[in-house]
């Protein structure tokens, strides 16, 4: 009778992942913190957007900043670039990286194995119920500011980092579409948080793993590496939502960013997975070991770059820097065709086509002695284009400053009649001229454009 007690009795004590999830779901979203982040992440976006619609000065130096007064869908890329380098990675540390060390600080390993009697479940829901408030923090994030901008802007066509008009239907989608891109390298980041939540236990280092990897990769961005280097590091991914705004889009990169930050998540989450199965728990006092850090999450995840490294110079041929004189010319001059339309039209002159122009541009660093390429902030261009019917060829001077990642401001440098800085009459206000100064990005891929 005790045997055949027992077996319903164990039966009955089975909690299933589901059960756990919704659990572990409740315990995050009934700290503060975790509260507090949800309405930060749902209302600061809206109010920073509508704040700066009300403003003289833009955000000029963000990608689509100084087109903030112009479109509200410029709101939401401005949010997205300042989330990928500095908002996304901390609400990853915050909340993945502290969901499983919770359990060391309060001491509750044992009753948690007691209740549920899996570690496998246990860590599935965990990484299920984290993943859910990390998505809801970047719907959150998407969505007040896009609604921030139509609301305070309106709903009007976006300027694309190739100088074409997006009508605004297409601007949603990319809009979008640059949002969904960037949940891949966040969930690699994710993964690096339950692998340093695991690891590491009760160390602050835990919590702020994700934010210390990013921090790193974001510099490793910054300096002058091999573009092959750059493309299988997980923070590509959120920068290379910009080639969507381009014509063609340049989705080659972009593609990569996304299957390597991909990899990344999957890698550090069997990790964590099977760190966790071989988690001794009886030790109520587990402070992380810096040997295991090393061993078990340090070296794997440097092994799967430099393997990525491989991979990406070997399967797309990238050397070098991937800027080039040729694709500076051939991007600077297409931008340029395209806001001259725009600012002939605004200037109420005659329409012109952009195969009717023929701009061309002629770059260098400086000097001829300097070889053109690589980036720098002493790129100086000279375009030429010509207008039907007329005989004397139009020139212009632009300083640019190329990034390493592809992205080039041009500063008009005269004639002022033509990239000068003077106000011109739209539907939304007055603006600066659009050939003034204005973004651009380069294809760090080999294109047959060049």
């Amino acid at each position: 009778m005790t045997a055949t007690a027992a077996t319903p009795t164990a039966g009955a004590g089975r909690v299933s992942v589901a059960r756990g999830y919704r659990f572990e779901l409740v315990k995050l979203v009934s700290q503060w913190r975790i509260r507090l982040l949800v309405l930060a992440c749902w209302i600061a976006p809206a109010l920073f957007v509508a704040g700066v619609g009300q403003q003289s000065t833009l955000p000029s130096d963000t990608l689509f900043g100084r087109w903030m007064l112009a479109t509200g869908w410029a709101g939401p890329l401005v949010t997205l670039g300042f989330s990928g380098t500095w908002a996304l990675p901390l609400l990853t540390s915050v909340v993945a990286g502290d969901v499983f060390a919770s359990e060391d600080r309060l001491g509750t390993w044992r009753h948690l194995l007691v209740a549920v009697r899996s570690p496998r479940r246990i860590f599935a829901a965990k990484a299920l119920a984290s993943l859910t408030v990390i998505l809801l923090l970047v719907v959150g994030l998407a969505a007040s500011s896009t609604l921030g901008g139509l609301v305070a802007v309106g709903n009007h066509p976006l300027v694309a980092l190739d100088g074409h008009l997006l009508a605004p239907g297409d601007a949603a989608g990319k809009v979008l579409l640059a949002w969904a891109c960037v949940l891949a390298p966040t969930l690699a980041l994710a993964g690096i948080g339950l692998l340093g939540s695991i690891v590491l236990g009760r160390s602050p280092m835990g919590l702020l793993l994700p934010a210390i990897v990013a921090l790193v990769m974001q510099l490793a961005q910054m300096l002058p590496l091999p573009v092959a280097v750059r493309l299988a590091l997980p923070s590509w991914a959120f920068i290379a939502w910009n080639g969507l705004f381009t014509g063609p889009a340049q989705l080659g990169p972009l593609l990569i960013g996304i299957v390597v930050s991909l990899l990344w998540a999957l890698t550090a989450t069997l990790l964590a997975y099977l760190l966790f199965l071989r988690r001794d728990f009886t030790s109520l006092t587990d402070e992380g070991s810096g040997r295991r850090a090393v061993t078990a999450g340090l070296l794997p995840l440097a092994a799967l770059a430099a393997a990525t490294v491989a991979v990406v110079a070997a399967t797309t041929g990238a050397t070098g820097s991937g800027i080039s004189q040729a694709k500076v010319q051939h991007s600077l001059a297409t931008e340029f065709a395209h806001l001259y339309r725009m600012q002939t039209w605004q200037l109420n002159r005659p329409a012109v086509t952009e195969a009717q122009l023929k701009a061309t541009a002629t770059c260098n660093k400086g000097s001829v002695r300097v070889a053109a390429e690589g980036p720098g902030n002493d790129w100086r261009c000279v375009v030429s284009w010509h207008l039907p019917g007329v005989q004397a060829t139009g020139t212009a001077v632009y300083q640019l400053d190329v990034t390493s990642d592809g992205r080039f401001v041009a500063d008009g440098d005269g004639p002022k009649e033509v990239n000068g800085y003077f106000l011109v009459r739209t539907p939304t206000g007055d603006a600066p001229n659009p050939l003034w100064q204005f973004d651009g990005d380069l294809a760090l891929l080999r294109t047959s454009k060049g």
